[in-house]
Protein backbone atom coordinates (compact mmCIF):
# COMPACT_ATOMS: atom_id res chain seq x y z
CA UNK A 1 0.00 0.00 0.00
CA UNK A 2 1.43 3.64 -0.48
CA UNK A 3 2.04 5.63 2.11
CA UNK A 4 1.98 2.35 4.30
CA UNK A 5 2.91 2.74 8.15
CA UNK A 6 4.76 -0.72 7.88
CA UNK A 7 6.76 0.48 4.89
CA UNK A 8 10.55 1.12 4.99
CA UNK A 9 10.16 2.22 1.40
CA UNK A 10 10.38 6.20 0.69
CA UNK A 11 6.66 7.46 -0.50
CA UNK A 12 8.73 8.46 -3.55
CA UNK A 13 9.62 4.98 -4.13
CA UNK A 14 6.77 3.01 -3.27
CA UNK A 15 5.47 5.74 -6.47
CA UNK A 16 7.88 4.94 -8.45
CA UNK A 17 7.15 1.27 -7.87
CA UNK A 18 3.73 1.52 -8.76
CA UNK A 19 4.20 3.40 -11.68
CA UNK A 20 6.61 0.84 -13.20
CA UNK A 21 3.78 -1.92 -12.43
CA UNK A 22 1.47 0.25 -14.71
CA UNK A 23 4.06 0.55 -17.54
CA UNK A 24 4.89 -3.39 -17.28
CA UNK A 25 0.73 -4.15 -17.34
CA UNK A 26 0.51 -2.15 -19.99
CA UNK A 27 -1.55 0.49 -19.01
CA UNK A 28 0.74 2.82 -20.72
CA UNK A 29 2.54 2.29 -23.87
CA UNK A 30 5.46 3.27 -25.22
CA UNK A 31 5.25 7.03 -26.06
CA UNK A 32 2.57 7.60 -23.97
CA UNK A 33 1.71 10.91 -22.08
CA UNK A 34 1.06 10.63 -18.05
CA UNK A 35 -1.30 11.84 -16.18
CA UNK A 36 -0.37 15.61 -15.02
CA UNK A 37 1.75 15.53 -11.76
CA UNK A 38 -1.24 17.14 -10.03
CA UNK A 39 -3.30 14.50 -10.68
CA UNK A 40 -0.83 11.80 -9.80
CA UNK A 41 -0.13 13.41 -6.57
CA UNK A 42 -4.53 13.70 -5.98
CA UNK A 43 -4.61 9.91 -7.17
CA UNK A 44 -2.14 8.86 -4.98
CA UNK A 45 -2.93 10.91 -2.50
CA UNK A 46 0.94 12.55 -2.37
CA UNK A 47 2.27 16.08 -2.85
CA UNK A 48 3.38 17.46 -5.80
CA UNK A 49 6.93 17.31 -5.01
CA UNK A 50 7.03 12.97 -3.85
CA UNK A 51 5.49 12.77 -7.48
CA UNK A 52 7.78 15.06 -9.02
CA UNK A 53 10.63 12.90 -6.71
CA UNK A 54 9.18 9.88 -8.28
CA UNK A 55 9.06 11.01 -11.88
CA UNK A 56 12.28 12.10 -11.98
CA UNK A 57 13.86 8.85 -10.73
CA UNK A 58 12.09 7.14 -13.14
CA UNK A 59 13.59 9.23 -15.64
CA UNK A 60 17.64 8.72 -14.66
CA UNK A 61 16.07 4.70 -15.47
CA UNK A 62 15.63 5.70 -18.82
CA UNK A 63 12.05 5.09 -18.28
CA UNK A 64 10.71 8.10 -18.95
CA UNK A 65 11.57 11.42 -20.83
CA UNK A 66 9.80 14.63 -19.51
CA UNK A 67 9.52 17.92 -21.71
CA UNK A 68 9.26 20.67 -20.35
CA UNK A 69 5.94 22.49 -20.99
CA UNK A 70 4.33 18.98 -23.29
CA UNK A 71 4.76 16.26 -20.69
CA UNK A 72 6.11 13.10 -19.33
CA UNK A 73 6.32 9.90 -22.02
CA UNK A 74 6.89 6.38 -21.66
CA UNK A 75 10.03 6.08 -23.24
CA UNK A 76 10.08 2.78 -25.85
CA UNK A 77 12.23 0.09 -24.96
CA UNK A 78 13.09 -0.99 -28.41
CA UNK A 79 14.11 2.43 -29.70
CA UNK A 80 17.23 2.51 -30.62
CA UNK A 81 18.25 4.82 -28.00
CA UNK A 82 17.97 1.59 -25.39
CA UNK A 83 18.73 -0.87 -27.51
CA UNK A 84 22.64 1.05 -27.74
CA UNK A 85 22.46 0.78 -24.32
CA UNK A 86 23.29 -3.20 -24.17
CA UNK A 87 24.36 -3.50 -28.18
CA UNK A 88 28.37 -1.57 -27.52
CA UNK A 89 30.83 -2.84 -30.21
CA UNK A 90 32.25 0.00 -31.67
CA UNK A 91 34.88 0.71 -34.82
CA UNK A 92 37.92 2.20 -33.26
CA UNK A 93 35.85 5.73 -34.67
CA UNK A 94 33.53 5.23 -31.85
CA UNK A 95 30.65 4.58 -34.28
CA UNK A 96 28.50 1.52 -33.23
CA UNK A 97 28.35 -1.64 -35.15
CA UNK A 98 25.68 -4.07 -35.98
CA UNK A 99 26.80 -7.40 -36.22
CA UNK A 100 24.95 -10.78 -37.91
CA UNK A 101 24.59 -13.75 -35.62
CA UNK A 102 26.57 -16.73 -37.96
CA UNK A 103 25.42 -19.26 -35.16
CA UNK A 104 23.90 -19.96 -31.83
CA UNK A 105 22.78 -22.64 -30.31
CA UNK A 106 20.44 -22.78 -27.33
CA UNK A 107 20.41 -25.52 -24.28
CA UNK A 108 18.76 -25.68 -20.83
CA UNK A 109 20.12 -27.00 -17.46
CA UNK A 110 20.27 -26.47 -13.76
CA UNK A 111 22.43 -23.71 -13.02
CA UNK A 112 25.96 -24.31 -11.89
CA UNK A 113 27.96 -22.40 -9.14
CA UNK A 114 28.82 -18.99 -10.99
CA UNK A 115 25.66 -18.82 -12.53
CA UNK A 116 24.10 -18.84 -9.27
CA UNK A 117 26.23 -16.19 -8.34
CA UNK A 118 25.63 -14.08 -11.08
CA UNK A 119 22.16 -14.43 -11.67
CA UNK A 120 21.31 -15.16 -7.80
CA UNK A 121 19.95 -18.24 -8.26
CA UNK A 122 19.41 -21.31 -5.87
CA UNK A 123 20.80 -24.32 -7.08
CA UNK A 124 18.11 -25.78 -8.18
CA UNK A 125 16.94 -23.19 -10.39
CA UNK A 126 17.36 -24.01 -14.37
CA UNK A 127 19.03 -21.09 -17.14
CA UNK A 128 18.90 -21.28 -20.45
CA UNK A 129 22.32 -21.27 -22.12
CA UNK A 130 22.95 -19.23 -25.53
CA UNK A 131 26.58 -19.44 -27.48
CA UNK A 132 26.47 -17.04 -30.91
CA UNK A 133 29.26 -15.58 -32.74
CA UNK A 134 28.75 -12.39 -34.29
CA UNK A 135 29.97 -11.27 -37.97
CA UNK A 136 30.52 -8.23 -39.23
CA UNK A 137 31.50 -8.22 -42.84
CA UNK A 138 30.99 -12.13 -42.90
CA UNK A 139 34.08 -11.86 -40.44
CA UNK A 140 33.66 -13.36 -37.14
CA UNK A 141 34.69 -10.56 -34.66
CA UNK A 142 32.47 -11.65 -31.35
CA UNK A 143 31.99 -14.57 -29.22
CA UNK A 144 28.75 -14.43 -26.75
CA UNK A 145 28.05 -16.92 -23.40
CA UNK A 146 24.46 -15.96 -22.36
CA UNK A 147 23.01 -17.53 -19.37
CA UNK A 148 19.37 -16.62 -18.32
CA UNK A 149 16.96 -17.51 -15.59
CA UNK A 150 14.53 -19.91 -17.25
CA UNK A 151 11.75 -19.01 -15.39
CA UNK A 152 11.78 -15.45 -16.82
CA UNK A 153 11.86 -16.46 -20.18
CA UNK A 154 9.26 -19.81 -20.47
CA UNK A 155 9.45 -21.08 -23.91
CA UNK A 156 12.58 -19.62 -25.22
CA UNK A 157 14.08 -22.56 -26.40
CA UNK A 158 10.85 -23.53 -28.48
CA UNK A 159 11.25 -20.31 -30.30
CA UNK A 160 12.36 -20.22 -33.89
CA UNK A 161 14.41 -17.58 -33.81
CA UNK A 162 15.92 -16.08 -30.19
CA UNK A 163 16.56 -12.13 -30.72
CA UNK A 164 20.34 -11.85 -29.87
CA UNK A 165 19.90 -8.38 -28.27
CA UNK A 166 18.73 -8.21 -24.81
CA UNK A 167 16.35 -5.11 -25.29
CA UNK A 168 13.94 -6.76 -27.83
CA UNK A 169 13.88 -10.26 -25.74
CA UNK A 170 13.04 -8.58 -22.67
CA UNK A 171 10.73 -6.34 -24.57
CA UNK A 172 8.71 -9.52 -25.49
CA UNK A 173 8.30 -11.14 -22.49
CA UNK A 174 7.17 -7.99 -20.87
CA UNK A 175 10.41 -7.08 -18.70
CA UNK A 176 11.55 -3.60 -17.81
CA UNK A 177 14.96 -3.23 -18.18
CA UNK A 178 17.15 -1.02 -15.69
CA UNK A 179 21.20 -1.12 -14.92
CA UNK A 180 24.04 -3.17 -15.54
CA UNK A 181 27.03 -4.36 -14.49
CA UNK A 182 29.80 -4.63 -16.55
CA UNK A 183 33.40 -5.79 -16.08
CA UNK A 184 36.29 -5.11 -18.92
CA UNK A 185 39.67 -7.41 -19.18
CA UNK A 186 42.06 -8.81 -21.47
CA UNK A 187 41.83 -12.61 -21.33
CA UNK A 188 42.99 -15.77 -23.74
CA UNK A 189 40.83 -17.48 -26.04
CA UNK A 190 39.86 -20.59 -25.31
CA UNK A 191 39.63 -23.70 -27.63
CA UNK A 192 35.79 -23.30 -28.45
CA UNK A 193 36.16 -19.31 -29.08
CA UNK A 194 39.53 -19.60 -30.75
CA UNK A 195 38.04 -21.97 -33.48
CA UNK A 196 35.22 -19.64 -33.63
CA UNK A 197 36.91 -16.80 -34.20
CA UNK A 198 39.67 -17.96 -36.57
CA UNK A 199 42.39 -17.64 -33.32
CA UNK A 200 45.31 -19.83 -32.24
CA UNK A 201 43.97 -20.97 -28.78
CA UNK A 202 45.67 -18.36 -26.41
CA UNK A 203 45.35 -15.72 -28.34
CA UNK A 204 44.34 -12.34 -26.62
CA UNK A 205 41.05 -11.19 -26.99
CA UNK A 206 38.95 -8.90 -25.28
CA UNK A 207 36.39 -10.07 -22.46
CA UNK A 208 33.35 -8.28 -21.62
CA UNK A 209 31.41 -9.74 -18.49
CA UNK A 210 28.05 -8.20 -18.02
CA UNK A 211 24.87 -9.31 -15.53
CA UNK A 212 22.15 -7.10 -17.05
CA UNK A 213 19.57 -6.17 -14.32
CA UNK A 214 15.50 -5.39 -14.76
CA UNK A 215 13.61 -2.04 -12.82
CA UNK A 216 12.20 -4.94 -10.18
CA UNK A 217 16.09 -5.82 -9.24
CA UNK A 218 15.97 -9.75 -10.73
CA UNK A 219 19.17 -9.98 -12.55
CA UNK A 220 17.51 -11.78 -16.12
CA UNK A 221 21.16 -12.14 -18.34
CA UNK A 222 24.50 -12.82 -17.66
CA UNK A 223 26.55 -12.19 -21.14
CA UNK A 224 30.63 -12.83 -21.51
CA UNK A 225 31.57 -11.43 -24.72
CA UNK A 226 34.78 -12.31 -26.22
CA UNK A 227 36.03 -9.64 -28.69
CA UNK A 228 38.63 -10.25 -31.42
CA UNK A 229 40.48 -7.09 -30.77
CA UNK A 230 43.05 -7.59 -33.90
CA UNK A 231 39.92 -7.59 -36.17
CA UNK A 232 39.98 -4.66 -37.31
CA UNK A 233 39.75 -2.22 -34.18
CA UNK A 234 37.04 -2.98 -32.53
CA UNK A 235 36.16 -2.33 -29.05
CA UNK A 236 33.62 -2.76 -26.56
CA UNK A 237 31.95 0.37 -24.57
CA UNK A 238 30.97 0.64 -21.20
CA UNK A 239 27.36 1.58 -20.53
CA UNK A 240 26.23 5.26 -21.46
Amino acid sequence: MIGSRFSTRPLYLQIRDALVERIARGEWKPGATLPNEGDLARAFGVSVGTIRKALGFMEEERLLTRRQGRGTFVKDQGSDEQVRRFDNIRAASGEHIDTDVKAATISEGMANELECKRLSLRPSDRVYRIHRVHLNNDRPILVDETAMPAELFPGLAEKNAVPHRIVVLAQQYGILLGKSEERVRIGTAEALVATALGLAAGSPVLVMDRVVIALNGRRIEWRVRYCHFAAGGYYLATME
